[in-house]
């Protein structure tokens, strides 16, 4: 009776939810028009940054040569704030990015970017005067900087070479340098350490005061944490290494200290931070008041949020918001923290959904905004003159974004109009915002629309060359679906069916996910990725949001806690079994396939699976969480000292000789991510477990293993072992 009642849910869901709409033109779908970026979405408005005023932003040109100044309202070009064929002294005809200060008087411009790491990078830098049109480098010195960070009154910058924090003064053009015991691989001020860029998604541990008097800023001592070598083979005889720090699972990290440098005495002071144990600190920031710097602490375990107020000049600490969690708290937490002058915002589970709670200056919990059995996904802000909150949440749908407007006697109004999946970007003042629209047959539509109404003022992208491309090409549509699986769950999915579809046949299945903690693959958004390829050549494809996964509440995000990647990996296979009972699904060819995280739950899957995967293809996997790294494996596992079993049960390495089903097992020898070690590992284990598979390795490519034909190698390859197997 049950398997009856779960092969109905599939069937109703399937004609009831939403469905993309089929295109029935002439052309064939090929590998190529995906890899080539034929169907790519449009999203090119420039980077939009609100001035102070709210009424206007700023962007560069297309050839990146000036920085011009918009109305929001109208979207005129209203001035040009910087030109590099009208500035005095440019010596170069483009640039890379900028950043400008409240006034408008300074502009700090860099070029010859030089990507480090995910978010982080190097590049030349210069300081624009905007009252003398005249620009000279950033340093005197000459040499890429990292993050440069005007003061709030713009006379200053702060930057880092070399690992060491350097000043500059533009009124008396004099450069200081702060910090002098920077290394590389040893110690870091001011930027963050490998493992706080990846996890934490933060580059910059520096902030200055209001008042402009102090500069914070966070030092990393990276001297005991295990140093990592990468072997490059670049085009040489012999290869070289790329060694830096990386804290895997159990091992040491950085030892974090906090500092405050006086500008006028130009001391630099330590502040000790109360904290027991050893503590991340993610994140730093000043109040409105100078005396106040916000300092953001984590335990190592993840389940213990402390926000202290810190006198720079006293070294005084008052403890403000403490937030525990049974299990971990998610990172989201510390960047939903807004300040302003009656207070600050955060979003918290504590009542088991994501919600907003305003709290009072000295942390008291003034009132929770939202509530509901449903989630929060975004905090936009708050605008203090208004005591309105600004947000985005799953409340219609998981499925689901909308933007939401929230004033001080709670009364809430939809700012998003079209159902689908939104987000926004608000100016300053909150009058207008950038919205970002699509569902499943609709590609991106960004528009620019005033927040009083909610209505666009005008559109910046509407993707109507992609629309019409569309319309020459032979496709079906995706449905949005529910699975009810044998652990009584139902999970969320989307299905897309071959063209000419004939529920009389039976029809191979390629599963595609992710899985991965607080993700999501499957809600109502267009994309339009090699999926369609495989469905033009006589596959279903189906992706499946197993539990652990996005915009369904602390509990299902939470469950796999301990144990990651176990409970996932069962929703996969439970997931496979319920399509396998469909009259139109051999349930003799699913596969699966994933990147990353994706990866090694292909390979989980694949292992306790009992055959249910003919084949399936695992990108840059980790293989065992043993060798990833401390914070993101210790916020889902602890340590493998705390949680042996837990890191047992969970190991692809250690569970190989269960492994049933073709394998295609694909990394990158770069990847400073997920180390390419981790195949390596995982591959000896399945020799001398007896197990055959294939392998395809790209030489110095890194975690999104691209660049030149690896592409298009990559997702030939891949096609081909899915056309040989299922």
């Amino acid at each position: 009776m049950v398997r009856n009642r779960l092969f109905c849910s599939i069937i109703f869901a399937a004609a009831t939810i939403a469905c993309a709409t089929a295109q029935n033109g002439s052309k064939k779908i090929e590998l190529t028009d995906i890899i080539d970026g034929v169907f790519r979405q449009s999203s090119a408005t420039g980077e939009m940054r609100s001035l102070p005023d709210g009424e206007h932003y700023t962007a560069m040109d297309a050839g990146r040569t000036m920085v011009v100044k918009y109305s929001y309202r109208t979207g005129a070009a209203v001035d040009t704030l910087f030109n590099v064929k009208k500035a005095r002294e440019c010596t170069f005809d483009s640039f890379d990015g900028y950043d400008i200060s409240g006034d408008g008087h300074h502009i700090v411009l860099w070029r010859e970017t030089e990507r480090i790491y995910r978010h982080s990078f190097r590049a030349v830098a210069y300081h624009y005067d905007a009252r003398r049109n005249y620009v000279k480098p950033l340093s005197g010195g000459g040499g890429k900087v990292m993050i440069p960070t005007l003061s709030p009154d713009g006379r200053m910058c702060a930057f880092v070479k070399d690992n060491n924090i350097w000043l500059r003064k533009f009124d008396f053009d004099t450069e200081i340098q702060v910090t002098k015991d920077g290394a590389e691989n040893s110690i870091r001020n001011g930027v963050t350490d490998w493992v706080y860029e990846e996890e934490f998604a933060v580059t910059r541990l520096m902030a200055w005061s209001p008042d402009n008097e102090v500069l914070a800023f966070v030092r990393f001592d990276e001297s005991l944490i295990p140093e990592f070598a990468m072997q490059m083979y670049g085009s040489g005889v012999y290869p070289t290494f790329h060694k830096f720090k990386y804290p895997k699972a159990g091992e040491a990290n950085s030892k974090v200290t906090l500092h405050a440098y006086i500008v006028q005495t130009k001391e630099v002071k330590a502040l000790n931070v109360p904290v027991d144990g050893e503590s991340y600190i993610p994140r730093i920031e000043f109040t409105s008041n100078p005396e106040q710097l916000a300092v953001m602490t984590l335990n190592r375990h993840q389940s213990l949020f402390n926000m202290y107020y810190a006198n720079p000049k006293s070294g005084v600490f008052r403890l403000i918001l403490r937030e525990k969690n049974e299990k971990y708290i998610d990172p989201d937490f510390l960047t939903s923290i807004n300040f302003h002058k009656s207070g600050f915002t955060c979003v918290s589970e504590r009542d088991g959904y994501s919600h907003i709670y305003i709290h009072t200056p000295t942390g008291i919990m003034q009132r929770q905004v939202t509530q509901g059995s449903w989630d929060v996904t975004k905090l936009y802000g708050y605008d203090e003159a208004t005591q309105t909150v600004y947000y985005e949440s799953a409340e219609e749908s998981p499925l689901q974004r909308a933007v939401y407007k929230i004033d001080g006697k709670g009364k809430k109004t939809k700012l998003s109009v079209a159902a689908g999946t939104n987000t926004a970007v608000f100016s300053q003042n909150f009058a207008y915002f950038v919205n970002r629209y699509s569902n499943l047959s609709t590609p991106l539509v960004i528009t620019v629309n005033e927040t009083k109404t909610g209505k666009p003022l005008r559109t910046l992208v509407d993707n109507a060359a992609l629309k019409s491309r569309l319309l020459e090409y032979s496709f079906s549509g995706k449905e949005l679906i529910k699975i009810h699986t044998a652990s009584d769950y139902e999970l969320n999915a989307w299905m897309l069916k071959p063209v000419n579809f004939d529920p009389s046949k039976r029809y191979p299945v390629l599963m595609l996910q992710y899985s991965g903690p607080n993700s999501q693959q499957v809600s109502n958004s267009f994309s339009f990725d090699w999926e369609y390829y495989l469905a033009g050549n006589g596959f279903i494809v189906v992706s499946v949001d197993g539990r652990g996964t996005a915009a369904r509440g602390e509990a299902f995000r939470k469950c796999t806690y301990l144990r990651m990647g176990e409970i996932e990996s069962h929703d996969q296979v439970e997931a496979a079994r319920e399509l396998g009972k469909l009259p139109y699904i051999d349930k003799n060819r699913i596969g699966i396939w994933g990147w990353s995280f994706g990866g090694y739950n292909t390979l989980m899957a694949l292992t306790v699976g009992k055959g249910t995967f003919k084949a399936g293809i695992a990108v840059a996997p980790p293989t065992d969480w043993r060798y990833y790294d401390s914070v993101y494996t210790e916020r889902y596992m602890r340590t493998p000292k705390e949680n042996a079993a837990g890191y047992d049960a969970t190991s692809p390495i250690k569970l190989a000789a269960n492994l049933q089903g073709k394998l295609l097992l694909i990394h990158g020898t770069a990847d400073d991510n997920v180390h390419f070690n981790q195949s390596m590992e995982y591959a000896e284990a399945l020799v001398q477990a007896g197990k055959q598979f294939e392998m395809q390795i790209y030489k110095d490519r890194n975690h999104g293993i691209s660049g030149g034909n690896t592409r298009r190698h990559l997702y030939t390859r891949m096609a081909d072992f899915i056309l040989r197997n299922l």
